[in-house]
């Protein structure tokens, strides 16, 4: 019995141990997350206005070759943005099911799937399963800049703007994780190039731009040339913003995660100390019975001796 309860008392030490980190981890999850929709936020205005002004020159100009789709596309490039650190509950799990389903659907309306990976875990799914990925990035999940953007960006241009047959990509996707708030974060797949023209009625248009009318735009130089430099800039624009959206939505999954363990932890404590209790009484019932036994021992060896 003694041994038994050595063990619950053991098992509750390291549960409440593990309490006080989990605990720790979500505080620190909750301030990351608070920085993070700063960042996002800033960078909100911004993608607004150039998504206006490429919407503005994608009016203009119909024969754009980042506009126009090709009409038999055989190769996508995939871009994935998982995590670089685990205890972030579903995160990255979720994001590399999007990701397979998209590469799915793709490959069923006959095109190859190129992808290149962003986070260590979403690396270290794929080559757990021997898949083959283009182009990876690490260490930029929690902290990302625009450099990191620009970077991604570049190598997804270069393969867009090649032709396919030598190794080029006829569109661009990007799975990540929308913030949608604290307690939702909802994995998604976009197409980044060619851009998708979403049409729209006079009223959404309206409410859009706050009752007034469309700006009207005079290009110089022309607008083919404008979307020449505008459209690198708006790739890499979304790719940023995906990239600050992943971070905040990153850092809200582990806090919901942290939180969900150190509730486990303190309820498997009281459950722990409730079971050491109750060995804690049946080692002093037995100790009363081993006492009062070997008094009524005693009183019969009296009893008898006289």
């Amino acid at each position: 019995m003694g041994a038994q309860l050595r063990v619950y008392r053991r098992r509750i030490r390291a549960t409440k141990s593990t309490a006080k980190i989990t605990r720790a981890m979500e505080l620190i999850a909750t301030t990351r997350i608070t920085k993070a929709q700063r960042a996002a936020e800033a960078a909100g205005p911004y993608a607004r206005e150039i998504t206006r002004a490429v919407s503005a020159l994608a009016s203009r100009v119909s024969d754009h070759p980042l506009l126009t789709e090709a009409e038999n596309p055989t190769r996508a490039a995939v871009l994935v943005i998982t995590s670089d650190k685990g205890l972030a509950g579903a995160f990255s799990s979720n994001v590399l099911k999007e990701a397979d389903s998209l590469a799915q659907l793709l490959k069923e309306q006959g095109k190859e799937v190129v992808t290149y990976m962003v986070g260590r875990k979403g690396m270290a799914a794929y080559k757990f399963r021997d898949r083959k990925v283009e182009d990876q990035w690490e260490g930029i999940t929690e902290r990302p800049t625009y450099a990191h953007a620009q970077e991604i960006g570049t190598a997804l241009m270069e393969r867009f703007a090649q032709d396919t047959s030598e190794g080029g990509v006829d569109e661009i996707h990007v799975v990540s994780t929308e913030f949608v708030s604290m307690l939702t974060q909802r994995a998604s797949a976009t197409r980044a190039l060619p851009l998708e023209v979403e049409e729209v009625d006079e009223a959404e248009l309206e409410a859009a731009h706050g009752g007034q009318a469309l700006p009207l735009y005079e290009f110089e130089p022309s607008a083919e040339e404008a979307l020449d430099r505008l459209l690198p800039q708006y790739v890499t624009n979304r790719i940023y913003f995906a990239l600050l959206e992943s971070a905040a939505s990153q850092q809200a999954s582990r806090r919901a995660a942290m939180k969900a363990a150190t509730d486990n932890a303190e309820e498997l404590a009281k459950n722990l100390t409730r079971l050491a209790n109750q060995a804690r009484q049946a080692e002093i019932t037995n100790e009363i019975s081993e006492i009062v036994g070997g008094a009524d021992a005693l009183s019969a060896a009296s009893a008898g001796s006289e």
